[in-house]
């Protein structure tokens, strides 16, 4: 059983890598590796918006629609200063149309998400990616992994046939088959360690209230030693779960099937929403400890999704950074195959990319966790986070410590640990404990912008676009990079040009002309949230002139994005 690449997992981090390289060179010989019989049950069901792009390239997003999972706008929590609940949208809900399904991956629908089934959704793609010519060895695990020194030789399988491959890739989730096997250490940069407990919930029309034209929330809801989700499924169907540190759980003297309850009968809200709901009856468990692996190739393997890294579940990021990461795995193949760029420099950027953007999630989750003034019981743990990050949260302070080093989901936008510069601004005031006022944008109210070069290396990153890794230039100083791709390039564009915030806005409306009224508002709002950024790590230096005209960028404490829910 020889192949060209031998996946192990077919889970969404396996049908991803499979499905990008089978349709981008549909010569390789792919296996696909998977221990179970699909469909199954999985945790993991919100997602975030980038994941529609590459269900789209893939060619799966018609089979994801046809499914007809709920579609995500965004969540609704109690968490931070109060108990109020604030609502987080990822556009504005005026933006919305209650289009029919299945709909086109267009317009609204990019900029929004699912909330899925896993059992349904795994499966899709899994077929998917046979029907691309994938061969899905299913159900048999790996039980051996053959090697010499860092090469893989080959893997032994529970039907006692052995597979071979030029490349191996470890897409088995938090089993990390090929991970454990070599050797690969991994690291907890946080004291979050959580446990989860979840089971799933069933009553006619019980989101029906939930449902804001056919789009829905996520429902977080704090408790003072914790925190439970509530991802509704479809009208009838709910998974509900919650998170807690494993010590306070080691230490309440509760099983897991008490605490639970005591935990969906304690928070009124979700108390409420279950009235009347039957269960499936068996609680489930599992650990919630962000990690990240100290590299994520070898010779001729690669680490996919949880395999590498996991963070927190609070933003919900877990198969957004799984199948992000498997299609630039992939795209490291299809380029390794192409032989054009240096093999170095493909793999080198995989690792620094991928495993910057986990840590990036898990300081994210960290921020979370320290500003909520609701975690009573464990107000002890969440000080020893801020103390191990040095996080301080007062806004400024705050914005300054996340946007430090933050990675892109893709180069070229203004989004750090999977928020955009307006999100992370207007989520800082509803966590931070030590200011009320407003949270200020570094770049409202100047008339002028410099660019700021100087002592700045060029380097080249990875941009992954149809297939293709296309080198890009980019800008390295002081641990700070400025990508010339996206926001960052136009912004960057228009201060070559003139420093006065009017000239700038001249020219980033000018460059959206030719686009949909929504895409054009959304392409000058992406390269102003990319120039706060720029500000805010140096790359710009700003100055008032009295009589110029001035940009005039607000974070609204209620604004079209985030507000409170009443």
């Amino acid at each position: 059983m020889d192949y060209d690449v031998a996946i192990i997992g077919g889970g969404p981090g396996g049908s991803t890598v499979g499905a990008m390289l089978r349709k981008y060179n549909p010569g390789l010989k792919v296996a696909i590796i998977e221990r179970e019989a699909f469909p199954r049950e999985h945790i993991g069901e919100s997602q975030l918006p980038a994941i529609g792009a590459i269900l789209d390239e893939m060619g799966a997003w018609d089979k994801v629609e046809a499914a007809n999972f709920i579609i995500k706008l965004g969540a609704t929590y109690t968490w931070g200063k109060t108990k109020d609940p604030w609502v987080f949208n990822f556009i504005p809900p005026a933006e919305v149309r209650n289009d029919p399904r299945p709909g086109k991956f267009e317009g609204w629908r990019q900029r929004v998400a699912f909330q899925v089934d896993r059992a349904i959704y795994d499966q899709v793609l899994l077929k998917h990616a046979a029907e691309l010519g994938c061969e899905t060895l299913q159900p048999i695990a790996v039980t051996g992994v053959e090697h010499e020194g860092d090469a893989i030789s080959g893997l032994r399988l529970s039907d006692g046939r052995r597979v071979t491959a030029r490349y191996y890739i470890d897409a088995s989730g938090n089993a990390a088959v090929l991970r454990r096997a070599m050797g690969v250490k991994i690291e907890a940069p946080t004291l979050l360690q959580n446990v989860a407990f979840w089971d799933y919930w069933s009553r006619p029309g019980m989101n029906a209230k939930l449902l804001d034209s056919a789009t829905v929330r996520i429902q977080i809801r704090s408790l003072p030693y914790g925190w439970i989700w509530y991802i509704a499924l479809d009208e009838n169907r709910t998974s509900v779960g919650l998170v807690c540190p494993s010590d306070y759980f080691k230490n309440c003297g509760l099983t897991p099937e008490q605490l639970y309850a005591d935990s969906m009968a304690a928070e009124p809200t979700i108390a409420n929403m279950l009235s009347g709901s039957s269960r499936d009856g068996q609680v489930r468990r599992t650990t919630d400890w962000s990690y990240v692996s100290d590299r994520g190739h070898g010779q001729n393997w690669f680490l996919v999704g949880e395999a590498l890294g996991f963070a927190d579940p609070i933003l919900s990021a877990g198969m957004t950074l799984t199948q992000s990461c498997a299609r630039h795995c992939a795209y490291v193949i299809l380029e390794l195959e192409r032989g054009q760029h240096d093999r170095s420099w493909l793999l080198d950027h995989y690792d620094q990319i991928q495993l910057a953007r986990v840590r990036q999630h898990i300081k994210f989750a960290d921020y979370w966790y320290s500003g909520n003034g609701q975690f009573l019981a464990v107000r002890e743990n969440c000080a020893a986070i801020a103390a191990q990050a040095g996080l301080k949260l007062t806004p400024d302070a705050a914005f300054r410590w996340l946007s430090h080093g933050g990675i892109d989901d893709d180069f070229g936008n203004s989004a750090t640990g999977g928020y955009s510069v307006s999100g992370i601004r207007g989520i800082q005031w509803r966590l931070s404990h030590e200011t009320e006022g407003i949270v200020r944008n570094q770049v409202d109210g100047k008339t002028h912008f410099k660019l700021r070069l100087d002592g700045a290396d060029q380097v080249l990153l990875p941009r992954l676009l149809n297939g293709r890794i296309h080198p890009i230039t980019a800008y390295v100083r002081s641990g700070e990079t400025l990508p010339l791709a996206g926001g960052y390039k136009l912004a960057v564009e228009a201060l070559q040009k003139s420093p006065l915030a009017s000239e700038l806005m001249k020219h980033l409306q000018g460059a959206a002309k030719g686009l949909a009224p929504q895409d054009q508002k959304h392409l000058v709002e992406t390269a102003i949230q990319c120039l706060e950024l720029m500000v805010t790590n140096g790359w710009v230096k700003t100055s008032q002139e009295r009589g110029k005209p001035a940009l005039s960028v607000s974070s609204p404490l209620e604004g079209q994005i985030i507000y409170s829910a009443r």
